[in-house]
């Protein structure tokens, strides 16, 4: 281990996995005086080593999934700690000394999976708390002081554990956000509490024995609250309290007793995630259509059948996810095949016998589950002709009498609906005859759908000819008579793209894809957007493509739609039959981090230009580049920006925005130099506007400004008095 100054920057270190129960902790810790940061888990430590006591600057630990019973002495003596997690220990109470909640930068306290049967001595004198978690633990009561005074809380889990009451003092977490109680015995709890919580956002109440009798009828006063549990509850109706929540984006009531659903639920106009497993449902009511914000439905395990679903369900145009398996089904509304966005729709376990021809036009569906349908016959796929074109205007029209009749202007009375038949025997032959009739019906639609393409045809040339003998009499706009140029690809992408199987990504920059060397690929930066082509050999041994357009969080609108309007370029630029898929950070399909080696990183700001200009002052982020390569081939590799990342063997940028350093290392390649300056002068003239400096230099002769870019807390004539160690940099 290092002695003091040897690693003068590091400011966290993570032990986590080795074993200090055989092995002697290093001694040398408690030199490190600049620790921020320190991991500790998975160490079979069972006690608290004495040398972190000298770590004074040390503002956050982890001591997860240990074997520690208690933790008196070193922690209290660390006056800058913000950040306890001790979950997954065999800690008691009495194990924890009171003098730890004395600390009073202490934010964050993580004591779940211990062995705790009360709440720790002296925890209601921890004023500065915000998170508590206590959950997975044998604590039977809450004492009334420590809400008290844990006023600025906005996170508590007390889940399962023994609590029966909750102390009237829980109304005074006026600030509190999120509630997690799940899996205590709470039957005789009002909570009555509950309106007074103002700030609530998340309130999970799964398996606390919830009825309709102990949850408050009126929670018109949360209106922050979007996201609740009830689930696992014995349920027999939803509480009326729900429906004074418009606000509410996720609700889960599944394993519940619930028989039908309340019309009043049309209220819910923001929600976005309804979970209904596994209760006793024979229908849906339809003012679920009304949901048009909804984007996944589930109701596995209920006794849903056809009718059970609303014929309406097409309307919601946002559903990504329907799952309904385990039910009652033998056919599935047409209503269902017209949401748009359906990505995944789950029908395993039902008594399919057919499904709508429709089911062919959900061009963006990822997963179709039919499994255990032992009589499912599944659908021909439509003719090119009858969903292309014109055609597809006729597609789904009502051709009875009925309705020609109405269609003619005549008054028809209403018609009742037959009876369904009752028996399911008859149901089956009954919707097998519909599959069979409209097969042998095949040749009598094919000569009606010709004579009405033939009409309509009829119809567009009189259209045009009438348009045209009127042009004269209005003149066309501006936009009107401007011709669309025909768009050449090969001025956005390289003749041999997709000719070679491997990953080809670009940036955006100024509305235009950049393609991006191969040493960045998996680096996103929060403030760009990508485009990701995936060239592969299929089964045929023929070349097939995926092509991915990837949002940064914090992108700007001119970049996110030139993402996707690229992305269709490149897909029509190689002739391909895939279509492009959309990512949004932290949100990505498993398919798309499965294109990558290693686990892609976000890093902050954006690295390209924006097309729109503005007259807003330019913040620029800090960056460190290690410039490496051969030939022509010089490529910026982005690396952490610290004193360590320094190698002598190469070359690197610092853009600190409108300074850009060039350092070269004592044993770095002659012709790197150059180039790296040359690289450092078009960043000033195309991303500074030639308003940067450029500083060169060589290792040993750097500038304050240098060092202070790189480490901001260093004062400006400092510099590190150790000289640079060579660092294994190749492993960025």
């Amino acid at each position: 281990m290092a002695k003091t100054g040897v690693l003068p920057f590091v400011r966290g270190i993570d032990f986590s996995q080795n074993d200090f129960k055989t092995k002697c902790f290093p001694p040398s810790v408690k030199e490190m005086n600049s620790l921020r940061w320190l991991r500790l888990d998975k160490t079979s430590l069972c006690e608290i080593p004495a040398e972190l006591g000298k770590l004074q600057k040390l503002e956050h630990i982890s001591l997860r999934r240990n074997e520690l019973e208690k933790i008196y002495g070193e922690l209290t003596s660390l006056p800058c700690l913000r950040t306890i997690n001790l979950r997954h220990n065999k800690i008691k109470s009495s194990g924890i000394p009171s003098q730890i909640f004395d600390l009073e930068e202490l934010t964050t306290l993580d004591l779940s999976w211990n062995n705790l049967k009360d709440l720790p001595q002296g925890l209601d004198k921890a004023k500065s708390l915000l998170v508590l978690n206590l959950s997975n633990n044998s604590i039977d009561s809450v004492p009334g002081n420590v809400l008290m005074n844990l006023i600025d809380l906005i996170h508590l889990d007390l889940s399962n554990n023994k609590l029966e009451t909750l102390p009237p003092q829980t109304r005074r977490l006026v600030h509190l956000q999120t509630l997690i109680l799940n899996d205590n015995p709470l039957a005789l709890f009002q909570f009555r509490q509950l309106p007074s919580l103002a700030s609530l956002e998340t309130l999970h109440l799964r398996n606390t024995q919830r009825s309709l009798t102990n949850m408050p009828t009126n929670l018109e006063a949360l209106s922050k609250l979007a996201d609740v549990d009830l689930s696992k509850n014995g349920l027999t109706k939803i509480p009326d309290g729900l429906f004074t929540l418009p606000g509410l984006k996720r609700l889960n009531l599944s394993e519940n007793q619930l028989k039908e659903i309340s019309v009043a639920i049309d209220v819910w106009t923001k929600l976005e995630v309804l979970n209904l497993c596994r209760n006793e449902l024979t229908a849906l009511p339809p003012s679920l259509c009304k949901l048009t914000s909804l984007r996944r439905l589930m109701v596995n395990g209920n006794k849903l059948d056809f009718e059970g679903i609303p014929a309406g369900i097409g309307k919601l145009a946002y559903l990504q996810v329907f799952s309904a398996a385990n039910n009652q089904l033998e056919m599935i509304p047409e209503g269902l095949c017209r949401c748009g966005s359906l990505k995944k729709l789950i029908l395993s376990g039902n008594r399919l016998i057919t499904l709508p021809d429709a089911i062919h036009l959900l061009t963006d569906l990822e997963v179709l589950d039919l499994k255990d349908n032992p009589e499912l016959v599944m659908p021909p796929k439509p003719t090119e002709s009858v969903v292309s074109g014109r055609d597809v205007c006729f597609y789904n029209i009502d051709f009875s009498l009925q309705n020609q009749l109405r269609l003619a202007g005549a008054i028809i009375p209403p018609q009742p609906a037959p009876a369904p038949s009752k028996d399911p025997i008859a149901r089956k032959l009954r919707l097998r005859r519909r599959h069979v009739d409209a097969a042998e019906a095949d040749t009598a639609q094919a000569k009606i759908l010709k004579g009405m393409k033939d009409i309509a045809k009829d119809k567009d040339n009189k259209n045009y000819n009438d348009v045209k003998q009127a042009e004269p009499l209005k003149p066309k706009r501006w936009d009107e008579a401007l011709e669309k140029p025909p768009l050449d690809y090969s001025e956005f992408f390289d003749e041999d793209v997709g000719q070679i199987p491997g990953l080809v990504i670009w940036e955006i920059e100024n509305f235009l894809p950049n393609q991006i060397e191969e040493a960045a690929h998996g680096k996103f930066y929060e403030g760009d957007c990508y485009i990701i082509l995936q060239t592969f050999m299929d089964p045929n041994n023929s070349l097939d493509w995926k092509i991915y357009f990837w949002i940064g969080l914090k992108a700007t609108l001119d970049k996110r739609a030139c993402a996707a309007i690229h992305a269709v370029n490149l897909r029509n630029y190689l002739g391909a039959q895939c279509r492009t898929v959309r990512e949004e950070q932290s949100d990505e399909s498993e398919e798309f981090l499965g294109m990558f080696e290693a686990d892609i990183a976000y890093i902050e700001g954006g690295r390209t230009a924006s097309g729109f200009f503005t007259v807003d002052e330019v913040e620029y982020m800090t960056r460190l580049y290690r410039v490496h390569g051969k030939g022509s081939s010089i490529q910026l590799e982005p690396v952490p920006l610290a004193y360590e990342s320094l190698d002598p063997r190469f070359v690197f940028v610092l853009d600190d925005g409108l300074k850009i350093f060039v350092w070269f290392g004592k044993k770095s390649k002659n012709t790197l130099r150059p180039k790296a300056r040359l690289m450092a002068e078009k960043m000033n003239k195309e991303e500074r506007k030639n308003m940067g400096e450029i500083f060169v230099f060589t290792e040993g002769q750097e500038l304050p400004d240098f060092w202070k870019a790189l480490d901001p807390e260093r004062t400006m004539d400092a510099k590190p008095e150790q000289p640079i160690q060579v660092s294994n940099c190749c492993s960025y």
